[in-house]
């Protein structure tokens, strides 16, 4: 018969997000999680002791000492399986990681518990995009292209426009659409590659180069701008190259001062849980909140997939049809 702290457990096992912060690394997150799992789920109630029988003395007075020891029965808890001797019930909690955040970089970050480390390699064998926010700065280059870097160059920046930068990452998006199709191994004169591309599934087998598969400016204040881009296999360092990159391009320079991401394949910054939410019972609402989700798209999916629940097609015999298919009948029987 399974404990408490082993449903309580299997209710865990499954995929969910949490909000990594800026400065805090990702083994520190996940070190934090699975603490805190591991406290809620030993600090549900314990099973009551197992009871044994044993055959005790009996208290006996000084007259009937002599007249030999009496036992009696008892049934007495087996203190071997007590808590305080065997320790708690689980001793680690395997949390996995997904695409993972460097320290430098914040936003949702994807984590598994238990079975959901096998969905979350399932998850990642497809081709799921990322999108981040990307806060950039004209004027300044550094050695690592972040505003932490060592600065080696500055530049004037008072030339560009909205304008020009919008021209720029166009050119950046359509270079990168052509490596997208180039990395899909598919025939793009196949119906096989239209149907993937309508339904958004195409892209690289396994791992390539980073891609770049939407890039667009959501804000633009000179020094200061902010992009919003989808791409897969992707890094940080990447993407803060691909700054560094824009303002070459734009004859000056720029640093990224910040990479956030906003969505992890099916996960979203509302499904991600904060610091303070990264407890047992937060967790488990969250994996029956995906659960559920999972479910709603896969009976919607399957609804849309099944003949028997389209709509019928109606006859369009027009009567004109009718009246001719009946004077070939009747012709057909005076010539018999």
């Amino acid at each position: 018969m399974a404990t408490p702290a082993i449903r309580m457990f299997r209710r865990l096992e499954g995929l969910f997000c949490v909000y990594k912060p800026s400065g805090v690394h990702w083994k520190l997150v996940r070190d934090t999680i699975e603490t805190n799992l591991l406290k809620g789920v030993n600090a549900t109630p314990s099973q009551p002791l197992p009871q044994v029988v044993r055959f005790l003395a009996q208290p006996v007075s000084e007259t009937e000492e002599a007249k030999g020891l009496t036992l009696s029965a008892a049934s007495v808890p087996v203190l071997s399986k007590h808590p305080l001797v065997t320790g708690p019930e689980f001793q680690h909690i395997r949390v996995g990681v997904g695409h993972r955040l460097d320290a430098f970089s914040s936003g949702v970050l994807v984590l598994a518990v238990g079975n959901g480390n096998r969905a979350l390699n399932d998850l990642y064998r497809t081709r799921v995009t990322r999108e981040y926010t990307l806060e950039g700065e004209f004027g300044t280059a550094t050695d690592d292209f972040s505003h932490t870097g060592r600065v080696v160059e500055r530049s004037t920046y008072g030339h560009i426009t909205q304008e020009k930068l919008d021209r720029v990452l166009a050119m950046l998006q359509g270079a990168n659409q052509k490596a997208l199709l180039m990395y899909s191994n598919v025939d793009m004169r196949t119906q096989e590659a239209y149907e993937m591309a309508v339904k958004g599934s195409l892209g690289p087998e396994g791992k390539s180069q980073p891609i770049l598969t939407g890039l667009r400016c959501i804000h633009f204040q000179p020094p200061n701008f902010t992009l919003e881009v989808q791409c897969l296999n992707e890094t940080q360092k990447y993407l803060c190259k691909v700054v560094h990159e824009i303002g070459l391009e734009l004859r000056s320079t720029a640093v990224c001062k910040g990479v956030r991401r906003t969505r992890d394949g099916a996960f979203t910054l509302r499904d991600a849980l904060t610091h303070h939410h990264w407890t047992a019972p937060d967790v488990m609402q969250a994996i029956r909140q995906y659960h559920a989700s999972k479910k709603s798209k896969k009976y919607a999916h399957t609804q849309f997939k099944d003949p028997e629940l389209q709509p019928p097609v109606e006859n369009t015999t027009t009567a004109s049809q009718q009246n001719e298919t009946s004077e070939e009948s009747a012709a057909a029987g005076r010539i018999k």
